[in-house]
């Protein structure tokens, strides 16, 4: 009995030892468990927290590149630097003076042109007389004064010119200035001392060709103006012929040259 009764304490006693060790076990587990899953969860907030800065940081600094230029030395954009550069160029001051004098050049050809054309197909107008200048002792320009300001013209019966003087003593000036405009068949003629008559005959092929000559001639005066006027700006300009925005320049010649041609090609038809 003594036997048995101290088997069954020593079995007890076991039993709440095994069951102390299970349970300082599971303690320590537990305690284990619990320190991973806290360095899991601040380790993920730590790291969700720097990105979030990092992020903050990049945004600041692009801001600081727009406002004030990046430290690579970009400059800051400006609305002139959205206009193309050939916009640029025909709207400044100096091309548009430039584009003015050459359209002056273009039109007092068209006109000298006109006129030529008009003796050409043998119509007789006042606008016949268009080049000749009077050298009235006074007159303010050396070259003199236009015919309409010191007389009148008229057609009579479509083939013949009257040139009617304001003062009688202006008759001979008018009379030199016809002849010394060299109008081809164009030859005055005194009726009386205020009056010139001008016969005006029917242009022959001669006379067509002699038209169109001197109409080459006025076209090769005007090319040179064309190219003064275009090289006085881009010495104004600083532009050569190898500077990126030459081509805009050169296109402000070339066209109006094309125009000159296409009038001297015009004439040409109609005289034949």
């Amino acid at each position: 009995m003594a036997s048995a009764a101290a088997l069954l304490r020593f079995r007890l006693a076991a039993s709440s030892s095994l069951f102390a060790s299970h349970s300082q076990c599971a303690r320590v587990a537990a305690r284990r468990a619990g320190a991973v899953v806290s360095q899991q969860t601040r380790f993920y907030a730590k790291a969700a927290k720097k990105s979030k800065d990092k992020g903050k940081d990049k945004e600041k600094e692009k801001d600081r590149d727009l406002s004030s230029g990046s430290s690579k030395g970009s400059k800051r954009v400006t609305t002139d630097d959205l206009i193309p550069a050939s916009q640029r160029i025909v709207s400044s001051e100096e091309y548009k003076k430039a584009e003015g004098k050459m359209q002056t050049a273009l039109e007092w050809f068209r006109k000298e042109v006109a006129g030529l054309e008009t003796r050409a197909t043998g119509r007789v107008t006042p606008a016949l007389l268009s080049p000749v200048r009077v050298k009235v002792p006074g007159a303010a320009d050396a070259r003199g004064v236009r015919l309409e300001e010191v007389a009148t013209v008229g057609v009579k019966e479509g083939t013949t010119l009257l040139v009617t003087v304001f003062e009688e003593h202006t008759l001979k000036y008018v009379e030199q200035g016809i002849y010394e405009a060299k109008i081809p068949s164009v030859t005055p003629q005194k009726l009386d001392n205020r009056t010139i008559k001008i016969p005006i005959p029917k242009p022959t092929v001669e006379t067509r060709t002699a038209l169109y000559t001197n109409a080459t001639r006025l076209a090769e005066d005007v090319r040179v103006q064309l190219r003064k006027h275009h090289q006085a700006l881009l010495k104004k300009e600083e532009i050569n012929k190898h500077s990126p925005d030459f081509s805009t320049y050169q296109a402000l010649l070339d066209k109006s040259l094309a125009e000159v041609d296409k009038i001297l090609a015009h004439l040409k038809k109609t005289t034949g």
